[in-house]
């Protein structure tokens, strides 16, 4: 079984940082593609970044793109990272790491295509 768990989300003002990290308990991390989500207020979860399963490929919301980074650590801790940037208040909302096992190379951009989920961190940004 595969458990994600979310953690560095806040209260930031606009044009500030966070990095979020989704710690992944599973044996073989290393064999899984990883995604990042979100979503806001009475609005529908959407993509925001994306990773493939050795790091070689990420792809990013046009939302996002040059504002955030998605990164992972395979090497000494299971985690996965997203980096956040120049944060606007258009970011704020509950943000949600995904994992699944790759059945092709490359990143995975759909909600439905991820069977595992974190619960969520809250991400807050004040104008």
């Amino acid at each position: 079984q595969v458990q994600l768990v979310e953690s560095g989300g806040g209260l930031v003002q606009a044009g500030g940082s966070l990095r979020l990290s989704c710690a992944v308990s599973a044996s073989t991390f290393s064999t899984y593609a990883m995604g990042w989500f979100r979503q806001a207020r009475g609005k529908e979860r959407e993509f925001v970044a994306a990773i493939s399963w050795n790091g070689g490929s990420v792809e990013y919301a046009d939302s996002v793109k040059g504002r955030f980074t998605i990164s992972r650590d395979d090497a000494k801790y299971a985690v996965v990272y997203l980096q956040m940037n120049s944060l606007k208040p258009e970011d704020t909302a509950v943000y949600y790491c995904a994992a699944r096992r790759p059945t092709e190379p490359g990143v995975y951009r759909e909600e439905y295509e991820y069977p595992y989920w974190g619960l969520g961190t809250q991400v807050t940004v004040s104008s």
